[in-house]
C-alpha cells in the first residue's frame, strides 16, 4: 500500500500515476497527513513551486523540489508536479523507467499527433526525451511505429470503417487473463443463444451501415475458435451473409488457442475469404504452458500453425507474452529459436500485465516475476529475433500494471500489418463492435472526436438485455457524424 497527500492542488490523478510507474500492483489511497507507518508520497504545490517528499514510517528519505512561473498553464501545473513526484522516486529507487514518465496506452499515436502538428522527427524525440525522460531507443521506437501506422491510415477513406465481433468464450481462462470469458464447456448450450443474439446484431449493423467500405473485419475474443465446428460454421455464415466479406480488405479470425484449432474451421475460414489469423502461443516453453492453465502441448502449438499453412494460410500472426511467470531470459530465447523456425508473418510481443481481475493478481506472491532490469534483456532479445527474420514493428501500446513499465509491440513482414490493429490504436476511423463486451468507436473527422458506445459485458446480460444494446446504437448513429 502507498499512501499520497496533497498540499495546494487536488491533481491526486497525476500523483498516483506517477507512483504506479515504480511502484505496481501496489493500493494508492489518499491521506490527510502523513502516518507514522508505511510509504508515503507527499506532493505540494506552491505559487513558484512544485514539491515532493517521499517518507518511510514518517520519516523523509528523498525529496524533489522544481520551480516555475507563476502564470502556467493548467496541463503545465499537473506535469511539473507528476514529474516531482517521478523525481522523487527514481532518486529513492535508483530506476528510471525506459518510457519515463509516460503512462499514456498510445505513444505511438503521440509521435502521429506532434508528426501532423508539424514538429520534425528530432523535434518529436525531442519532445519524448526531454519533457517525458523516455530513454532514446524507445522514443525511436513510438517515432517508428508511428510512420509504419502511418502508411496504413494514408489509405483510409472517408467512407471506412472497421467491424470487430466478440466471442467471449475460451476453453480454459489463463492464470494472467483478466477479459471476460467463459469456459466454453460449461457455456456450450449458452453459446448457441449467443451465436443467435449475435446474428441479430450483424443484420442490424449491416442494415445501418449500408453505403460504408468495410475495411477490416476481425472476429476476436475470449477465442472464436473455441466454439464448436457448428458453432463456429454458424457465426461464419452469419458474418459473410450480411457483409460483403469479398470487399473487405483484411478479414482477421483470432484462432488463439491451438488445442480449438481443426481442419474443418480451417477450411471455415477459408471458405469464407479470412486473410489473416492467429495461433497464440504466449510461450513454447512447457513448463510455463503447464502453470498459466494451457491444456495444450508446444507440439500442439506446431501441429496448429502447420495445419493452417497447409491449409493455405499466407499471414499467421503468433502472440507471446515475455515475464511470465517462472520464465527467464533463457526460456524466452528458447521461445524466439521455435518461433523462428516456425516462420510467421507476425509476431506480437506483449509484456507480462498484472491484471487486477485476474488469478495471477490474486496469487501474486505466489509466483516469481522478472524484474525490471530482466524485461530489458527479454526485449531486447525478442526484438533482436523479429529483426533476424525480417519482422518491423508496426503497432505499439501499453497497459497499466506492466512488469518493468515496458510495452507491446506487433512486428511484420512488410505488406503484413494487421490494419484493424493499427485503426484501433490511432483511433482515427469508425470500429463498429458487435457482441459481450464490444465497445464502439464512432469517428467524427470533421471533428476529430470519438464517440464510444459500450454493450453489456456478460453473456448473460448481453442476451436479456440485446433490444437495448441496439436502440444504444441507433441512438448513437443517428446523432453523430461518421
Amino acid at each position: 500500500m502507498v499512501n499520497f497527500v496533497l498540499a495546494g492542488h487536488d491533481f491526486g490523478y497525476e500523483v498516483q500515476t506517477a507512483i504506479q510507474i515504480f511502484f505496481p500492483n501496489r493500493h494508492y489511497y489518499p491521506a490527510v497527513s502523513v502516518p507514522p507507518e508505511g510509504m508515503v508520497v507527499k506532493s505540494v504545490y506552491t505559487e513558484n513551486s512544485a514539491e515532493a517528499c517521499l517518507f518511510i514510517d514518517g520519516a523523509p528519505v528523498a525529496e524533489s523540489v522544481l520551480d516555475h512561473s507563476a502564470d502556467i498553464s493548467e496541463k503545465d501545473k499537473k506535469h511539473i508536479i507528476k514529474e516531482a513526484v517521478f523525481n522523487v522516486l527514481s532518486k529513492f529507487t535508483g530506476y528510471t523507467p525506459k518510457w519515463g514518465m509516460i503512462t499514456g496506452v498510445r505513444p505511438a499515436k503521440t509521435a502521429s499527433e506532434l508528426s501532423a502538428e508539424g514538429l520534425s522527427d528530432r523535434e518529436i524525440l525531442e519532445y519524448f526525451t526531454g519533457r517525458f525522460r523516455v530513454s532514446e531507443d524507445k522514443a525511436a521506437l513510438a517515432l517508428k511505429v508511428s510512420r509504419a501506422e502511418k502508411e496504413i491510415l494514408e489509405e483510409n477513406r472517408p467512407e471506412d470503417m472497421s467491424i470487430y465481433i466478440g466471442i467471449p468464450f475460451c476453453p480454459t481462462r489463463c492464470l494472467y487473463c483478466s477479459f471476460t470469458s467463459y469456459p466454453i464447456d460449461r457455456y456450450a448450450k449458452k453459446a448457441d443463444e449467443y451465436i443467435a443474439a449475435l446474428s441479430r446484431e450483424l443484420r442490424f449493423i449491416a442494415e445501418n451501415i449500408k453505403g460504408r467500405r468495410i475495411r477490416s473485419l476481425y472476429i476476436g475474443g475470449g477465442t472464436p475458435t473455441s466454439l464448436s465446428e457448428n458453432q463456429f460454421e454458424a457465426l461464419i455464415d452469419s458474418v459473410c451473409g450480411n457483409f460483403d466479406t469479398e470487399s473487405v480488405e483484411e478479414f482477421t479470425v483470432e484462432a488463439g488457442r491451438p488445442d480449438t484449432i481443426t481442419p474443418n474451421k480451417l477450411k471455415a475460414m477459408r471458405k469464407a475469404g479470412v486473410s489473416r489469423i492467429s495461433v497464440n502461443p504466449q510461450t513454447m516453453n512447457q513448463k510455463t504452458l503447464d502453470i498459466i492453465g494451457r491444456r495444450h502441448s508446444v507440439e500442439d502449438i506446431k501441429n496448429a500453425f502447420y495445419m493452417a499453412r497447409a491449409e493455405g494460410f499466407e499471414n499467421i500472426n503468433m502472440d507471446l507474452i515475455l515475464g511470465l511467470p517462472e520464465e527467464g531470459i533463457e526460456d524466452v530465447e528458447n521461445t524466439m529459436l521455435e518461433i523462428e523456425s516456425l516462420s510467421p508473418e507476425s509476431i506480437t510481443v506483449h509484456t507480462l500485465a498484472v491484471k487486477r481481475a485476474s488469478r495471477l493478481k490474486e496469487n501474486i506472491f505466489s509466483y516469481d516475476l522478472a524484474a525490471a532490469d530482466d524485461m530489458d534483456k527479454m526485449i531486447n532479445l525478442a526484438a533482436g529475433y523479429a529483426e533476424k527474420m525480417g519482422l518491423e514493428p508496426y503497432y505499439m501500446y501499453r497497459q497499466k500494471a506492466m512488469l518493468g513499465n515496458f510495452e507491446n509491440v506487433g512486428y511484420c513482414r512488410r505488406g503484413c500489418q494487421s490494419i484493424y490493429n493499427i485503426e484501433i490504436m490511432e483511433e482515427k476511423q469508425t470500429v463498429i463492435a458487435a457482441g459481450a463486451g464490444g465497445a464502439t468507436k464512432l469517428y467524427d473527422p470533421v471533428k476529430n472526436e470519438l464517440v464510444r458506445v459500450f454493450n453489456v459485458k456478460s453473456v448473460e446480460d448481453y442476451l436479456a438485455r440485446l433490444d437495448e444494446m441496439l436502440v444504444r446504437k441507433v441512438k448513437a448513429f443517428s446523432l453523430n457524424r461518421w
